[in-house]
């Protein structure tokens, strides 16, 4: 059984921070190192980061199997898209389809919404995630890079499923 929760509290924020740097240290050091992994986690998933996200207008879900929490998401509403900014299961989880789980919890969030569509960005490098994108019916729109300082990109594929 999984279960999706929306993440509203100060102790929520500080467990996704946990997640993310178990996430993140174990997926993303052989894509973009150590150094620019050390700075993402500090600047867009600490726990202050994602209250000041939340502010701003982003939703973060806690992913629960089992009564563990073993992953988040988060999205934000633009005005014909729902934007899928994050969504990440701890290694040892994967596999037990908590992924598609949440991934047709965004859909239908996003049908419900009025969405057209949802879009996504993923790092150019990130293979095997661009893959399972495709396979859930999302189309290449083309590459983007974004300055997020200190010297680091984002070096990544924009992502669109219709809905």
């Amino acid at each position: 059984m999984i279960e999706i929760s929306l993440a509203k509290s100060t102790e929520h924020y500080k467990t996704i921070e946990v997640l993310a740097y178990t996430i993140w240290n174990d997926h993303y050091i052989p894509i973009i190192g150590k150094a620019q992994v050390d700075y993402m986690l500090e600047k867009f998933q600490s726990a202050a980061a994602i209250e000041n996200q939340i502010a701003d207008g982003f939703e973060y879900y806690l992913l629960i199997y089992k009564s563990e929490t073993v992953g988040y998401l988060a999205i934000k509403p633009e005005e014909s898209a729902l934007f899928l900014s994050k969504i990440y299961v701890l290694p040892h989880y994967r596999g037990q389809k908590i992924g598609k789980k949440a991934m047709d919890f965004v859909e239908k969030h996003a049908k419900d919404s009025g969405k057209t569509h949802i879009r996504l960005t993923v790092n150019k490098n990130n293979v095997q995630s661009v893959e399972v994108y495709k396979k859930l019916g999302f189309k290449l729109v083309g590459p983007i890079v974004i300055d997020i300082g200190h010297g680091f990109v984002m070096d990544d594929f924009e992502m669109v499923k219709m809905l």
